[in-house]
């Protein structure tokens, strides 16, 4: 298994969409984030008719050689809350009304925003023939947390309060499977958002919750990898002529399976929320993750180069991860910048085409 392939491609679809060029939360773009993969907890979900998920489903094909058993791992982004305190106010996390964006000043990632920590959920691996018999509920949780920074000023005295804030979530994976034909297995993995709701999250206007506060409680950018053992996991891209139809019968609801790894190595799929390809591959001339892996690296490199100093200050100042993009940007070697401007790959003689 490449591992170091898989996950790569794993974090690029953890971050897809995190915070988009131009990397500043006054963008509009920027202001309603986490769009792909999130699961709201179930309650929010069915007063929004179903409109947000609450759960995903990854159907899939194992062929087994000898005792096969699979291993689920759930990952996604769990949201926390920052917000800063400064002489006893609440620091804004818009411009105020009638002020312009670029006359909202911000000091070092001390402005209010949303940033991501990453949690995992790992199924041992499970035997498929066990599972076909009785499927199993993966129980998982995570509680809430608060932490205060203090941010202190040239002199050395206490100047802001940040308050960093993360609700609880808590959720299950099911597993099943079934005998499809002979050594094939059909394996069902289902991820469900649990989380309960109160009424003191109510808007007292409108009586309903509000799409930040469900937020707060998601899953976000989640997706699941799955690896087997004793067996291979079939393409359902392009299955073999015998199993499409088995393969056409797979119901995948919000998420898309994929083989990732090595051509060769069809021992683990990633179910993603993003429509992918078998074996996605992160362009090796890439200098680095810039939260849209199907984005061209050489605009979004050149377009931060044009950005004005007030707009790059915003972009290092809100978070750290659109920090390290603007740096790796600002430090890109003048070779490593016409790397990206084109490359071809696959050449073949013309002499193997078909007339």
């Amino acid at each position: 298994m490449n591992t170091k392939l898989i996950d790569a491609i794993a974090k690029a679809v953890l971050y897809e969409g995190y915070m988009l060029y131009p990397y500043r939360p006054s963008s509009v773009k920027n202001r309603q984030r986490f769009n792909f993969g999130v699961l709201y907890p179930r309650s929010y979900s069915e007063a929004q008719t179903g409109a947000d998920a609450w759960s995903m489903r990854t159907e899939c094909l194992v062929q087994a050689t000898s005792v096969p058993a699979i291993e689920v791992r759930l990952r996604f982004l769990k949201l926390v809350a920052r917000t800063v305190r400064e002489l006893g106010k609440l620091v804004p996390a818009q411009p105020p009304e009638g002020e312009s964006a670029s006359a909202f000043k911000l000091d070092r990632v001390a402005a209010p925003w949303q940033e991501a920590i990453e949690c995992e959920v790992t199924v041992p691996a499970l035997n498929l023939d066990a599972l076909a018999a009785s499927p199993v509920e993966w129980k998982f949780a995570f509680s809430a947390n608060e932490e205060t920074e203090i941010l202190r000023d040239a002199s050395g005295r206490p100047a802001r309060m940040v308050d960093r804030k993360q609700e609880s979530v808590q959720g299950v994976i099911e597993v099943k499977a079934e005998c499809a034909a002979t050594g094939i297995f059909k394996v069902q993995v289902l991820v469900k958002n649990l989380t309960l709701l109160d009424d003191s999250l109510l808007d007292k206007k409108n009586g309903q919750i509000s799409r930040n506060s469900a937020l707060m409680r998601s899953l976000v950018s989640a997706h699941t990898l799955l690896g087997v053992q004793h067996g291979q996991f079939v393409s359902l891209l392009e299955p073999p002529e015998d199993l499409k139809d088995l393969a056409t019968s797979c119901q995948n609801i919000g998420t898309w399976p994929v083989l990732v790894g090595g051509e060769a190595e069809r021992d683990t799929m990633l179910s993603s929320p993003i429509i992918l390809y078998d074996y996605p591959q992160i362009a090796p001339e890439s200098p680095g993750d810039l939260f849209d892996g199907t984005e061209i690296d050489e605009i979004l490199a050149l377009r931060i180069m044009t950005m004005t100093d007030e707009e790059k200050r915003e972009m290092r100042n809100t978070d750290d991860r659109a920090r390290k993009i603007l740096e790796r940007t600002e430090a890109l070697p003048i070779e490593q910048l016409a790397k990206l401007h084109g490359t071809m790959r696959e050449l073949r003689s013309w002499k193997e085409e078909t007339p």
